[in-house]
């Protein structure tokens, strides 16, 4: 009975999740929307046959590109802004510096310009590889609507993204900003599960200098963890600051699966911010949910699918770049 009661009870809440999917997003962006807009040429098809030969030879561009709608969607909306260059730019602050495979979306772009000049904008075309990505990495298929455009905007100034020490109050009222629940917020950082960060960014927050005193760790990181980090990966020395730390166990680090809140479970959050979901009652139940059903498979995309229609241009709104990383 008790078992029959916990798996209502999550069927409940993945029908909550579905159903706030519903309403999300630009009511012009369509499944499809460019079929017979490019010759013979299946846009979709197109793309990702690109991410699958990139893929196929450097698998952790799923997380290069998750990483990257995040980045763009969370900041004025899934718009392209994040791929311009030049100063003050989205791609020049601080936050971004570190984003990867602006190579990989201008290899599809000019493609596609190759087969349909000014027909797909680069922010379809960062959402359609993600999801390809996604894909090719064991993540579930899943169909995202098309039909964004370019915003002719990019300010550094307006990127303001969470911290990697942020609470999980915090986590959850930022994207609460971006019309997300605290739901769609723990999947969306499950985009961990193919994430690396590097020891510079956990040896003061985490092994060395917790809560700001010297040779302190954080008590909610697994001891044993704390040692293996503190005697191999990360030593005390500015010379490894830059080893990468995968977020979740490396054996799992190339696969979109929920280990990720596995690891949470044990305490081996890597990032402050992915170990206090567990920290905090209001979203450990979450974790707890993810970890010990098989609900994240489909639920986590359907997250992707609501990040990914934030705040969109559609219609006659911007324009349809010609190169990715510059205005027309």
């Amino acid at each position: 009975m008790a078992m029959a009661r916990v798996a209502t009870g999550a069927l409940m809440v993945a029908a909550a999740v579905l159903l706030g999917l519903a309403g999300a997003g630009h009511a012009q962006l369509q499944n499809g929307f460019y079929k017979g807009k490019c010759g013979a040429n299946d846009v979709e098809a197109v793309v990702q046959g690109i991410v699958r030969a990139r893929f196929a030879r450097d698998a952790p561009i799923v997380a290069y590109l998750l990483r990257m709608q995040f980045h763009e969607c969370a900041v004025n909306g899934c718009d392209g802004g994040l791929l311009i260059d030049g100063p003050g730019t989205e791609k020049t602050a601080s936050p971004n510096l570190s984003v990867k495979g602006y190579d990989l979306i201008a290899d599809i772009k000019a493609e596609l310009e190759r087969r349909c000049p000014g027909v797909v904008s680069c922010s379809d075309i960062q959402i359609l590889a993600t999801r390809d990505a996604v894909v090719l990495a064991g993540g579930q298929p899943y169909a995202v609507r098309t039909g964004r455009r370019d915003r002719r905007q990019s300010r550094a100034s307006d990127v303001v993204l969470p911290a990697p020490d942020s609470t999980a109050a915090q986590t959850v009222a930022y994207f609460g900003k971006l019309g997300l629940s605290a739901f769609d917020a723990v999947l969306l950082l499950g985009a961990h599960t193919v994430g690396a960060t590097h020891c510079g960014v956990i040896k003061d927050s985490r092994l060395y200098r917790y809560g700001g005193r010297a040779g302190a760790t954080d008590p909610a990181l697994d001891p044993y963890y704390a040692f293996v980090y503190k005697t191999w990966v990360c030593p005390n020395a500015a010379a490894s600051d830059g080893n990468v730390v995968f977020l979740d166990d490396q054996w799992s680090a190339l696969r979109v699966d929920s280990n990720y809140y596995k690891q949470l479970q044990r305490r081996r959050g890597v990032l402050p911010c992915d170990q206090n979901l567990y920290g905090d009652g209001s979203t450990r139940w979450i974790v707890d949910l993810l970890a010990n059903s098989d609900l994240f498979p489909s639920l986590f995309p359907q997250a992707l699918i609501k990040l990914g229609e934030v705040n969109v241009l559609t219609g006659a709104q911007g324009e349809i770049r010609k190169v990715c990383s510059k205005f027309n």
